[in-house]
């Protein structure tokens, strides 16, 4: 009988990968080749037939091809996975993920306020901060604010909210006509999209 050491038979994590060493990595968001627990799984994909196989003849398949025996979709039944290269997988999933962050960005509401009785040269001040705000591709919320007394000019914060918007008219779009909500009145503009 001789006395080599016995090695687990099967495939290994991760083909040619050195063996684990130091401390734990973060979890890995799907489970790879033996983590998967399932005792069969669907395996879909193109490089190989497409059914339900024993989790030991998947695994097999996979090291076969030198991949990895990955879990897409542990919630079905039997389990869904697919033979490809992980870190491959991973990169490409991060790569779509930041291209949808960039798609979606984050809308940035500015605000700007009023008194009722605002003179030219702020307006025109706080009309240039709209401007650039909405160039930006942020949209402008624009008050008036009134103070005590100051409710009996409603009427005047309204034209100024109108006539706010419509001096921005090229660059934003009047989301909602001046509304009272308590000693606020308000509008919000968006910004117009630009032809590329």
């Amino acid at each position: 009988m001789d006395n080599k050491p016995s090695y687990p038979s099967g495939p290994q994590r991760g083909g040619n990968r050195p063996p684990f060493r130091g401390a734990p990595r973060k979890e890995e968001p799907y489970a790879i080749n033996e983590r998967i627990r399932a005792r069969e799984v669907r395996i879909v994909g193109d490089n190989v037939e497409n059914g339900v196989y024993p989790i030991q003849q998947a695994l097999r398949l996979a090291q076969e091809q030198e991949l990895d025996l990955v879990e897409i979709s542990p919630k079905a039944v039997p389990p869904v996975c697919k033979i490809l290269d992980y870190q491959k997988f991973l990169y490409q999933q991060k790569k779509r993920l930041k291209e949808q962050k960039a798609k979606s960005t984050k809308v940035v509401v500015k605000e700007i306020r009023f008194g009722p009785q605002t003179d030219d040269h702020d307006y025109n001040f706080k009309l240039k901060h709209a401007q650039g705000f909405l160039k930006e591709g942020a949209k402008v919320k624009a008050y008036v604010f009134f103070r005590g007394r100051s409710i009996l000019f409603k009427e005047q914060g309204e034209v100024l909210l109108l006539r706010f918007a419509n001096d921005l008219e090229e660059l934003g779009k009047l989301e909602q006509m001046p509304v009272l909500e308590g000693k606020r009145m308000t509008i919000m503009l968006s910004p117009k999209k630009t032809a590329k």
